[in-house]
């Protein structure tokens, strides 16, 4: 039928033209953006679950930053307790020489100088107050603290750690009391402020020995915690990985794909503008009806 009022392929073609214009201007905008899912008309169901995944995802390296803290934490531990060992085994090498029965009472002074330097360092690494370690003053801020937390203390409390993103997922790094046992003989003081403790003890060389396994209790046990945090470590970092795979397959565009779907699109809106210009055309055949 041939009508003047109504071009019906007109309004097709311009139809078809606005969905190729909208089409290619959204491709223009996923690959502009790296974005799959521009308007969340674009992926209702699947901004939904890459949304959960993603906070589950911030929640992994949240739980990753504490894992690596506390690795930091028994390190800073294992050091410390390394330089007593240190410490120790001089202490115990001073008490043999000691019983040297060549040196003098002016040599025996000098070890004795130097132990209790000794003694002094591991007390003040280790701290504590007046009614644990004896002495005329409390130590209340010892060289053995990670972020102002005494490390050797029995005040100190065990931490619990968070291991994973998902509730209850933790795990307890145990108290390292170093203010007992043969470790605390070796550091206490009477009230007028003298070592309990000297290099002429006839125990000594005992009392050493037996702080020493202390301190090799304590690294083992602090090292069975860090081997557990470096799994938990290595287990968070693969689900990460896991996780960013997912959300990147909903969310991140394909740009070899998209840029195939844009070079259709512009070939559209170039071929529909030119079929409504000729649409446009077409009532003027009308007119030689008339002219006739």
């Amino acid at each position: 039928m041939s009508v003047i009022n109504t071009n019906i392929q007109a309004l097709a073609a311009a139809r078809q033209l606005n969905a190729s214009q909208e089409a290619l201007g959204r491709s223009l905008t996923r690959l502009s953006s790296g974005s799959k899912i521009v308007n969340p008309s674009d992926d209702a169901a699947g901004l939904a679950v890459s949304e959960k995944l993603d906070a589950q995802n911030r929640r992994v390296q949240a739980a990753s930053t504490n894992v690596q803290n506390a690795i930091s934490y028994i390190q800073t531990a294992d050091g410390f307790m390394s330089g007593m060992t240190k410490i120790l085994s001089r202490m115990s090498e001073l008490a043999i020489l000691g019983k040297d029965v060549t040196k003098n009472s002016t040599d025996l002074d000098l070890y004795q100088q130097e132990f209790a330097a000794l003694q002094d360092q591991l007390r003040d690494t280790i701290g504590g107050t007046q009614a644990q370690i004896g002495g005329t003053a409390d130590i209340d801020t010892p060289l053995g603290a990670f972020n102002g937390i005494t490390l050797f203390g029995s005040d100190s409390a065990a931490l619990t750690v968070t291991i994973g993103q998902a509730v209850g997922q933790t795990m307890t790094i145990g108290q390292t009391d170093l203010r007992k046992g043969a470790m605390k003989d070796l550091i206490s003081k009477d009230s007028a402020g003298d070592y309990e403790t000297s290099l002429g003890d006839p125990d000594i060389i005992a009392t050493i020995t037996d702080a020493i396994q202390q301190v090799a209790t304590e690294r083992a046990t602090l090292g069975a915690s860090q081997s557990r945090l470096e799994l938990a470590a290595t287990t968070l970092s693969i689900e990460y990985e896991n996780l960013s795979s997912a959300i990147s397959r909903i969310r991140d565009v394909d740009v070899a794909r998209e840029s195939t779907d844009l070079a259709k699109y512009n070939i559209l809106v170039q071929s529909g503008t030119a079929m409504l210009s000729q649409a446009n055309q077409t009532p003027q055949s009308v007119l030689k009806l008339l002219q006739s």
